[in-house]
């Protein structure tokens, strides 16, 4: 039996998507996460899950935040990005950073049968619109990826909440840790971004979002994916 996980915190599109794979893999064990942190517990508590199913938008994700730091932790296990982002350049960015796959919500069910398929036969599946041209990652934007990738899964709840805005206490109140926790997680953070500060931490993963420039850039983006 294949083991599926899929994480998106809208339960109808869950629903959509547990549809599509079973449709796809009848025999399938299927696992579920609404959160960040639901991904990390779950991938940890079954380690023969040989598949993600990942929406870009969940709590506790910035941007390609989740992808990219799922890949570090995790780095034999296929992505397939699915998101409502359907221009070209998101879905060139989220292959450089790793996705086996960008499937845009709009795809119709038969098209994440296809996509689930193609990348568990180890094939890359992106929609036609975007095939044939790679992205290149800017360099600050790589490398960002790689040192987040290095952070434990609390010291990546913690950027992320810092790239929020919340300040410690809430930091703490949110993870349910003393303050002084925060602080060294703050320490070991700014160490491995090799940044002195938390406004350069969170300007060092604005770099993984997807902004009102990724989006204008992507106007001519992907149409609706096909075989």
């Amino acid at each position: 039996m294949r083991e599926v996980l899929i994480a998106d915190d809208h339960p109808l599109f869950r629903d959509a998507l547990k549809r599509a794979v079973m449709q796809a893999l009848p025999e399938a064990g299927l696992h579920e996460a609404d959160s960040v942190a639901a991904l990390h517990a779950t991938v940890d508590a079954h380690p023969d899950i040989e598949l993600l199913l990942l929406d870009l938008h969940m709590p506790g994700a910035n941007g390609f935040s989740a992808l990219v730091h799922i890949r570090g932790q995790h780095p034999g296990l296929p992505i397939i990005v699915v998101s409502a982002h359907e221009e070209a350049s998101v879905i060139r960015r989220a292959i450089a950073h790793g996705a086996s796959g960008y499937i845009p919500k709009s795809a119709a069910v038969e098209t994440i049968v296809q996509a689930v398929r193609k990348v568990l036969d180890g094939d890359l599946w992106i929609p036609s619109a975007v095939r044939g041209a790679g992205t290149a990652l800017k360099p600050a934007e790589a490398s960002i990826a790689a040192q987040v990738a290095e952070l434990t899964p609390q010291q990546f709840r913690v950027l992320n909440m810092i790239a929020e805005g919340l300040l410690n206490k809430q930091i703490a109140y949110e993870l349910g840790v003393s303050e002084a926790t925060v602080k060294a997680h703050m320490t070991a953070i700014m160490r491995k971004l090799g940044v002195s500060n938390r406004t350069q931490v969170a300007l060092l993963a604005s770099h993984l979002a997807i902004d009102a420039d990724t989006l204008a850039n992507g106007a001519n983006g992907a149409s609706d994916a096909v075989a």
